[in-house]
């Protein structure tokens, strides 16, 4: 009985370098099955595939919209005073 090819690992750095190639399916398929094997055991992997699939598909999206005017301002604002009074707690 013939026995199936294993697998050789990839690790998380060879990964996350070819990321952008993997999701525009621009990888050899040996590649490609190395990378979804890979997600498959790594949980943090997966997350970074899946938030950078969903960062393109956001960027993509014809029904993006500009956030009000001020709104940087505002938050980083709201980021020091945070960070400020966590500061003061501790």
């Amino acid at each position: 009985m013939a026995q199936a090819p294993q697998i050789v690992e990839i690790s998380c750095v060879e990964v996350w370098r070819e990321i952008s190639a993997y999701l525009d399916k621009d990888v050899s398929p040996e590649l490609r099955e190395r990378m979804e094997y890979h997600f498959k055991r790594c949980k943090h992997c997966l997350a970074v595939v899946e938030g950078t699939r969903n960062v393109i598909r956001l960027v993509g999206d014809d029904q993006a919209f500009d956030l009000p005017t001020g709104f940087s301002e505002r938050l980083f604002a709201g980021l020091e005073k945070r960070i400020g009074e966590d500061a003061k707690a501790n």
